[in-house]
């Protein structure tokens, strides 16, 4: 099979992009619901340290989890037929409207689909027939996730962040992207640099203004493209925020005091760097 797609390319790119409108698809199942369950498991153990009748968390009498239910429109509830969860073609063939209760489906389901594709064909055309595509699969996605999950409810959940992190790590012993010693310098710095900036925004400004979660997915950016590239992610992804945070001010859609999610201006950087960057050995430019 390896052998047919290395000759065969556009077949290879072919599959690599329906593989990316299936994963995408199941990013947007992970981006929607992994929240909800983590709320749920909170709530839980609440319940439990106040040692609450049971009948306190009514929400664990329901199955709900990343495989089941079945997916529904999120207004109705209706189970959706087969053939209406294809990627991208389902929400064609309905446009942009559910099947039964005719309200709008958000364009961010195929958004996140098409990017998830996008991103797969980068991949592949970087690194080819290869089980480094495979890896550089993981570290993409798994960031389209949590950027999305941020956006939406402020939160880098550790079952993404702490995963990524450990499998940056795990690469670089067969130095598949950089060596052991950038990744576990990249981790460690990674981490211990955006706590050091919260740390001192706190003492000044007496609030915080970053959360763990931002560590932990600067220290697996650091696991996957090593110490080196710490100060250059951190400046873009401040920049990146400035700007957007900026623009949004001017509209009058934020002020001040509203909380920004920073994880999504650090996985913007991380990709950027992923996949234009260089070695930076002497000194040299990050990027072509």
């Amino acid at each position: 099979m390896i052998d047919f797609f290395q000759q065969h390319s556009l077949y290879y790119f072919t599959v690599i992009f329906i593989f990316g409108l299936c994963l995408g698809s199941f990013l947007n199942v992970v981006i929607y619901r992994l929240p909800i369950v983590l709320q749920r498991k909170w709530r839980a153990q609440c319940v439990d340290f106040l040692n609450l009748p049971a009948s306190a968390n009514e929400e664990a009498l329901d199955v709900f989890n990343l495989c089941s239910p079945r997916s529904h429109c999120v207004h109705c509830k209706r189970t959706l037929p087969f053939f209406l969860n294809i990627p991208l073609l389902g929400f064609l063939v309905q446009r942009a409207k559910c099947r039964f209760c005719k309200k709008k489906i958000s364009w961010r389901y195929p958004c996140v689909e098409f990017l998830a594709s996008l991103l797969s064909l980068a991949c592949a055309w970087q690194w080819g027939v290869s089980w480094t595509t495979l890896a550089a699969l993981l570290f993409c996605l798994t960031l389209l996730a949590l950027v999305f999950i941020d956006l939406d409810v402020l939160l880098l959940p550790d079952s993404l962040t702490l995963p990524l992190l450990w499998l940056g790590l795990f690469f670089s012993v067969f130095s598949l992207f950089i060596s052991s010693q950038e990744a576990i310098l990249g981790a460690l710095l990674g981490y211990l640099v955006l706590w050091s900036i919260a740390k001192i925004f706190h003492y000044f400004a007496g609030v915080e203004g970053m959360g763990a979660g931002d560590f932990k997915l600067n220290a697996a950016l650091g696991a996957w493209l090593g110490w080196q590239y710490l100060p250059w992610l951190l400046s873009l992804s401040a920049i990146l925020a400035l700007l957007v945070g900026g623009g949004l001010m001017l509209r009058k859609k934020l002020t001040l005091r509203s909380p920004i999610p920073f994880g999504p201006f650090l996985a913007m950087a991380g990709l950027i760097f992923f996949f234009w960057g260089k070695p930076l050995g002497t000194g040299v430019s990050v990027c072509w």
